[in-house]
């Protein structure tokens, strides 16, 4: 079949960020959970390209670190604060030291989130794994949310965004917990988005299909080529293809959106 000509540059991390207008989210005070590599430094880079303060959270606490300071020797305003998405009280701090950090929070990346269940049939799927993968995408997604509710009505332009996942529209097999965990996602974030209307936060969810990322490097030739095969744009997706989504749900330009689930796939699912 036909793929998308052009040299991976194109659609490039670096690529990308030359073209976020600087001014999108000026002063605005954003946290990302999970953002030690991945879609989530993705998303810090961004933000701060984009005008953002930050606070980066993840648990690999030694990533996270040497991450936040190469951003902050380039000049970036961005903190590193480590967390358990596991862990109540862990969270619980995250939210606070976010808020005494930047004075303030306006914005929340509920990016975070484990597979761990990758390549069993759900009659093999143990317990034990199937309840850490909720702690950390459901249970964390949710207590996150409400740690960061009242600095987000304070600030009278609060705005969630929660990674969901593609694979919970479509039902990818061998992922049982992770794909029931997204569709979790899914519907908290359309009931959060009732609950909170009307303290001044929007709450929506984006979706990516299969991104080249760490934790998708274990994921089989066989996937990739299915995605390949499905999209309406037949190409890798990229990182940098999820970022522009996510700056503009946390933008004034979406300040009438709530509720609201964005595929983002190349087509592989319309929603």
């Amino acid at each position: 079949m036909s793929t998308v000509t052009g040299t991976p540059d194109t659609h490039s991390l670096d690529a990308l960020l030359a073209q976020v207008p600087p001014q999108l989210l000026a002063g605005r005070r954003v946290l990302v959970t999970g953002a030690a590599r991945g879609l989530g430094l993705a998303f810090v880079k961004c933000l701060l390209r984009a005008g953002a303060r930050v606070v980066a959270a993840d648990i690999l606490a030694d990533l996270l670190q040497a991450e936040v300071q190469a951003l902050r020797e380039a000049g970036a305003d961005v903190h590193a604060v480590v967390a358990d998405l596991s862990d109540s009280a862990s969270i619980t701090a995250c939210a606070a030291a976010a808020v005494a950090a930047l004075g303030g929070l306006d914005g929340l990346v509920n990016n975070a989130a484990i597979t761990n269940s990758g390549g069993r049939d759900p009659h093999e799927l143990e317990v034990d794994m199937w309840d850490r993968v909720m702690d950390v995408n459901v249970r964390g997604t949710w207590l996150m949310s409400r740690a960061c509710h009242a600095a987000l009505k304070a600030s009278g332009q609060g705005a969630i965004v929660n990674l969901a996942s593609d694979t919970a529209l479509w039902g990818a097999p061998k992922l049982l917990a992770y794909v029931a965990s997204k569709g979790a996602v899914i519907a908290m974030t359309h009931s959060l988005a009732r609950e909170w209307g009307a303290d001044g936060i929007t709450v929506n969810a984006v979706a990516p299909g299969l991104t080249l990322v760490e934790a998708t490097e274990y994921v089989p030739k066989a996937r990739h080529e299915k995605y390949l095969e499905g999209r309406a744009i037949p190409r890798e997706q990229q990182a940098a293809d999820v970022c522009g989504p996510v700056l503009f749900a946390l933008s004034g330009l979406a300040r009438f959106v709530t509720g609201q689930l964005l595929p983002v796939n190349g087509g592989f699912v319309m929603h």
